[in-house]
C-alpha cells in the first residue's frame, strides 16, 4: 500500500484501511461521489448537524465489520483473510448504488429502480475494471456464499449496516434517543449452525436496539418535515420531467438531463453498459445545482417549488393515525387550488398525500438468541420480552401536505 492510511472518524476515531484493494476501492471515482450524497437527504432541514455523507457511513460500517470478525475470530469461528476482507469490501459496497438525496429520486427520476440493485451493477462493474478481485464479496453480497452468516452480516435485521447509520445518524442529529450501544451488540454475537446468534445475556442490548430503530424512523427518518420536503423535492423533478421530455431545454449537468430526459427501468441498466456510469456521476449537486437555476424559470412550478427549498418554505403537512377519505383529499385539493390559484391540472405538484409506515422488528426475519443451554429461539419468543411483539405490529400514518402560498407572476 502507498502508506497505511488512517481516518479520523468523528464517531469511532481512528480507522485503519486494512489492504491494498480496500485503499484502491474507496480512492475510485465511484466511492469518492458518495461524500458528494448526503446521509440523511433533506434531514438537515430539521436537524442542522445531518451533514454526514454516504461516504463516512460506508467507512464506519467498514470499521464495525472488522471489529465484527475479529470478535468472531477471537470465538473460534475461523475466517479466511480472503473472507475477511471480501466481506469488508460487501459492507463498504453496500450503497454505493444510492443516488442522490437517496430514496427521494427512487420515486421520481428512477421509478421503481432501487438503490440495492444498482449497488450489486456497480459492485459488477467494479469486479470487471479491478480483474475479478471482487468475486467472493458478489457471493456474500448477493447471499450465494455457503457461509450465510457473512450475508447476514451485511443485510439482516441486525447487520453492520443498521449498526453504523443508528449510532451515526443519533452523534449527527443529536437525538439521544436511537443510542444503540453497538459495542456490546457485536461482542455478544457469535455464529452457531451458519447463523449469526446473540448470546442470551446480550439480549437487552437487543430490545434496547430494536426500540432505539423504531424511534428514530418517527423522529428522524419519517419526521414529517422530512417526509414533506421529500415530497416537494419528487414534485419538482416529476415537473422538470414533463418539461424537459415535451422539449424545454435546461441548463444542467449533462447526467442529470439524461436522466430526465429519458424513462428508464433496471433492465436497461443491464442492457446498456453506458448507463450505471453514467448514473454514477450524479450526486446531491447536481439537484442543488438544478434549484439554483430553476429559481427563476419561466415555469412557475417550476420556479416558486425551487425558491421554497431555498428559502426553507416547506409544505404544510399534516399525520393522521386514520386514512383520509376520498372525498377529503378531493375537498382538501379543491380548497388548496382555490387558495393559492392555480390551475386544476397543476394541482398534483403543489398537493401530496400517502402513507408511511414504521416496524420495529420483522418476525419472517428473525433475529436468534442462543440461550445458555445452546438452544437458538427467535428474540420475540424470549418470555420477558413483550416489548418485542407490540414492535412487530406494522404502524402506518397518513400524511397530507400543501403549498401554503404560490407567486404565479414571473
Amino acid at each position: 500500500m502507498k502508506s497505511q492510511k488512517i481516518l479520523n472518524d468523528p464517531v469511532y476515531g481512528f480507522i485503519t484501511i486494512p489492504s491494498e484493494l480496500i485503499f484502491t476501492i474507496i480512492d475510485h471515482p465511484y466511492f469518492q461521489r458518495l461524500r458528494r450524497i448526503k446521509q440523511l437527504g433533506l434531514t438537515d432541514f430539521v436537524y442542522p448537524g445531518a451533514l454526514h455523507t454516504r461516504f463516512h457511513h460506508a467507512i464506519g460500517a467498514m470499521h464495525l465489520m472488522s471489529i465484527t470478525l475479529d470478535n468472531l475470530r477471537i470465538k473460534g469461528t475461523e475466517i479466511s483473510e480472503e473472507e475477511y476482507e471480501a466481506s469488508l469490501i460487501a459492507i463498504l459496497l453496500h450503497d454505493i448504488g444510492h443516488g442522490p438525496f437517496s430514496h427521494a429520486l427512487e420515486y421520481s427520476l428512477l421509478k421503481g429502480v432501487h438503490h440495492e440493485e444498482l449497488s450489486l451493477l456497480a459492485i459488477e462493474l467494479l469486479n470487471r475494471e479491478l480483474g475479478g478481485k471482487l468475486a467472493l464479496t458478489l457471493r456474500i453480497f448477493k447471499n450465494q456464499y455457503e457461509r450465510k452468516f457473512f450475508h447476514q452480516l451485511v443485510s439482516s435485521q441486525l447487520d453492520i449496516d443498521r449498526l453504523d447509520y443508528l449510532q451515526r445518524d443519533c452523534f449527527f442529529t443529536g437525538v439521544s434517543e436511537g443510542t444503540i450501544g453497538a459495542d456490546r451488540i457485536i461482542k455478544m454475537m457469535d455464529v452457531k449452525n451458519d447463523q449469526v446468534v446473540i448470546e442470551e445475556k446480550g439480549i437487552y442490548s437487543i430490545e434496547n436496539f430494536l426500540s432505539a430503530r423504531r424511534l428514530m424512523y418517527w423522529q428522524v427518518y419519517l419526521h414529517k418535515t422530512t417526509v414533506s420536503a421529500e415530497k416537494m423535492l419528487i414534485n419538482l423533478i416529476n415537473r422538470a420531467k414533463i418539461l424537459r421530455q415535451s422539449g424545454t431545454k435546461f441548463v444542467l449537468t449533462e447526467e442529470f438531463d439524461f436522466f430526465l430526459l429519458n424513462e428508464l427501468k433496471l433492465d436497461d441498466f443491464k442492457l446498456n453498459d453506458s448507463l450505471l456510469p453514467m448514473f454514477l456521476e450524479l450526486d446531491d449537486f447536481d439537484i442543488w445545482g438544478a434549484i439554483k437555476l430553476w429559481k427563476n424559470h419561466p415555469d412557475y412550478v417550476l420556479r416558486n417549488i425551487s425558491r421554497m427549498f431555498l428559502t426553507r418554505n416547506l409544505f404544510k403537512i399534516n399525520f393522521s393515525n386514520e386514512p383520509f377519505s376520498r372525498e377529503e383529499i378531493n375537498q382538501m385539493q379543491e380548497k388548496t387550488i382555490e387558495k393559492l390559484e392555480i390551475p386544476t391540472e397543476d394541482i398534483d405538484f403543489f398537493f401530496s398525500y400517502g402513507t408511511v409506515s414504521n416496524y420495529g422488528y420483522l418476525a419472517k426475519e428473525r433475529i436468534n438468541i442462543l440461550t445458555k443451554k445452546g438452544k437458538v429461539i427467535d428474540v420475540a419468543q424470549a418470555a420477558d420480552l413483550p416489548n418485542i411483539k407490540v414492535m412487530s405490529k406494522i404502524v402506518e400514518k397518513h400524511y397530507v401536505c400543501k403549498a401554503k402560498s404560490v407567486n404565479l407572476n414571473y
